[in-house]
């Protein structure tokens, strides 16, 4: 078991992100994002909300979102608890006769009622963007897709990369953002000659966005293996390849 809060609080505060710039991102309002980080998760408007939220939140934080979900069941959600209530009602409204079963029904057509109204006004206005569709409660919502996404690969199918830029023939400028060309920026400055710069010594990320303006100067390393690098234009590094990154601003 482990804290689900304190762990995506620790990760937005190591990235130093802010709830406004993640709300962009994932289409998930402030005080939900804060509900989350303090479990209270009574503040959403349901387990679907939830599980959905928490999914997206953690991937859009280079976490295991499924890890999430699946330990939000484990500590919130107990279906071996429910067959003992319904067998208890079965058993009173036989013995009630039809005037309390009848009381029952309308009771339980009045929640549903309410639990409908509450959805729609959470739907309604819980979100600022405009023409927001109606989640499809058979399945879970899907997790949010941040804006300016480079190729369709999901982040978390892939390994984990360490890379290291040497300055082998000369000097280079260099710029290096975490996933995508949107991503946070994590180094921007000249690899000298003779010098090396390392990526993934304290945050590991799965994909860099690199630009170089003299790569012929440059070795790249990533988990060990040199790779080569393209002549012209910005390139994506995952833990397997270096490829062109193809209409990247």
């Amino acid at each position: 078991m482990f804290e689900i809060g304190n762990s995506l609080r620790e990760a937005r505060l190591r990235q130093g992100l802010d709830f406004p710039e993640i709300e962009q991102a994932t289409k998930i309002r402030p005080k939900y994002l804060r509900a989350l980080e303090d479990e209270q998760f009574d503040i959403l408007p349901g387990q679907t909300y939830v599980k959905g939220f928490l999914r997206s939140y953690a991937e859009y934080l280079g976490l295991d979102g499924q890890l999430y979900v699946d330990e939000y069941n484990s500590r919130y959600i107990h279906v071996d608890e429910e067959t003992p209530l319904r067998a208890r009602s079965t058993s009173s409204l036989g013995r009630a006769g039809p005037r309390f079963e009848s009381s029952v029904v309308l009771i339980a057509l009045a929640a549903i009622a309410i639990v409908t109204l509450l959805v729609f006004a959470a739907w309604r206005f819980g979100s600022n963007t405009p023409n927001t569709p109606i989640p499809d409660y058979s399945t879970e919502p899907p997790a949010a897709k941040p804006k300016r996404t480079q190729p369709t690969t999901r982040l978390a199918n892939l390994p984990k990369a360490r890379m290291m830029i040497t300055g082998a023939l000369g000097d280079s400028w260099v710029e290096v953002h975490a996933n995508q060309a949107a991503g946070r920026l994590i180094f921007q400055g000249t690899v000298l000659a003779g010098k090396s710069v390392m990526f993934g010594t304290e945050r590991v990320y799965r994909r860099y966005f690199v630009r170089m303006r003299q790569p012929g100067n440059l070795r790249m390393t990533v988990n060990g293996k040199v790779r080569e690098l393209p002549r012209g234009g910005p390139v994506l590094v995952t833990a397997k390849r270096v490829t062109p990154a193809r209409n990247a601003t």
